[in-house]
Parts: structure tokens; sequence; C-alpha cells
């Protein structure tokens, strides 16, 4: 068969043959094969040219992808999936990405990790999770998150709770919800309680009294309608222990104010 048309098309090449096939190809296809208007290609030559113009289109859409920022392996693959590009040929562009040094996910997970110390606030379990579910293979984490000391970043976080709590919640409740949101960030129990212990909380006795009693008011006002007596000091009781005060200063504020 013979090439009758050859002809630009944006980013592709248009290549069109007397027997009416018709295939987009890339500028590297017409290099690599030696392309030209009238030149003579085979049935056979015709189907490499098509598995190569994918491979080099599919290639060229994975390098713009990675132009503008670090991808893992699995999120180049996304893409080029979302973008129809035959499953079979995927593997080998990835292969040749990887073998250019364009993709590489242990790179890719260090920089991140490293990128988290410096200013970031996720715990180790979160940041694993995090970079599982772009890819990146679980040796790869295995090897890499032991190595580094996540301390600094529980304190840093530990600090910045405080700071935004400290004036809303007493001591006990301060330090539970500080806790509670370490553990969520991917710290353990181990290194929450670590974290808290290097800041040397102490109560304001005044401040824990103003809180107190303005909960009870709180509290006071939504229980009274229902309960009275016995009742109504156990729900009280019960509400302002979930709220994070003790028992001793729960009895003191009930003898108190009611």
């Amino acid at each position: 068969m013979k090439i009758t048309k050859l002809e630009k098309k944006k980013r592709l090449y248009l290549l069109e043959t007397d027997t009416d096939q018709k295939v987009y190809i890339t500028e590297d296809t017409i290099v690599r094969f030696f392309l030209s208007k009238d030149k003579e290609i085979s049935e056979k030559e015709l189907k490499e040219i098509q598995t190569f113009a994918q491979f080099s289109y599919g290639k060229n859409l994975a390098l713009y992808h990675l132009s503008f920022k670090q991808r893992t392996k699995k999120e180049v693959s996304d893409y080029l999936h979302s973008h129809d590009i035959e499953a079979t040929i995927i593997p080998q562009i990835l292969l040749e990405l990887e073998k250019d040094n364009w993709i590489n996910d242990q790179n890719y997970a260090k920089n991140l990790i490293e990128q988290n110390q410096l200013s970031g606030d996720k715990g180790p379990l979160v940041l694993q999770q995090k970079l599982s579910q772009k890819g990146i293979d679980t040796s790869i984490l295995a090897q890499l998150i032991p190595n580094y000391d996540f301390t600094e970043i529980a304190e840093r976080v530990a600090r910045k709770l405080v700071k935004k709590y400290h004036s809303k919640l007493p001591l006990k409740a301060l330090k539970d919800k500080v806790t509670h949101n370490l553990m969520t960030k991917g710290f353990s129990y181990n290194q929450a309680k670590q974290a808290i212990s290097t800041l040397e909380l102490q109560a304001d006795q005044e401040q824990e009294e103003d809180f107190i009693y303005k909960e009870l008011e709180k509290q006071f006002r939504k229980y009274s309608k229902k309960y009275d007596g016995y009742e109504l000091k156990q729900r009280l009781t019960q509400s302002l222990a979930r709220k994070g005060y003790d028992y001793d200063q729960i009895k003191s504020a009930l003898r108190d104010y009611i």
C-alpha cells in the first residue's frame, strides 16, 4: 500500500493510505520509520507504525503530565488510562520513564516525607496511608518511614492545637482534644502523649472555674426543663464529665450552684 497523505493536525500527523486507512501518528513516528508521502508500506509495517505511534503519543502525554510536578507511577498510569492509551502499551511507557528517571517512586516518597518533616503536620500512619493511595509500594514505605523521627512534628502540631483551644477548654479536655487531633493526623497514642508532656501544661484555676460555671449554667438550662433533684444532678454530672471536668470540680461547682 502507498501513503497518500501525511498532514500535520495540531500535535499529531494524519497518515492516509490508498487503501483508505487513516492513522494519527507523532513526529517521532515519522522520523523512526522514515515516512513520507508516496512511500510504499506493508500491512505489517502499518501495524508497527500504529503501535509505535500509540507508544510515542502516550509517552509525550506522560511527559507533559510530569512537566508540572513530580508524580508516582500509579498517577501517570491513571492519567494515560484516562486518555485512552492502550492498556498493553502503558507498562512499556512507564518502564521507559522509570529508566530515564522521570518516574521514581522512592524519590517521590522521600521528598514528600522530608517536606512533611519541614512544614507538615502528618504522623507516620496518615503519611503512609496517603503515599499508599498514590501507589507507592509498601516495601518502599517500610524502608523509608522508620528512618524518620516524627517527634518534632508532633510537638509542633501540639503547640498549634494548644494555642487554638487553651482559652476554650479546661486542662483535661484540652489534653484529650490535642491527643485526639494528633491521633487523627496519624500519630500514635504514645507519640501524642509525649508531645503533650513537653508542653508542661498547667491548669489556670480561675479560668477553670469560669469554664465550669459557664458550662454548668448552659447544661442546667437544658436539663432543668425535664429533671430535678437527684436525677438533675446526675444528668449535669454526666454532661460535665463528658466535657472534660473531673469529679471533684463537678461536685464543688454543683454544691455552689444548686
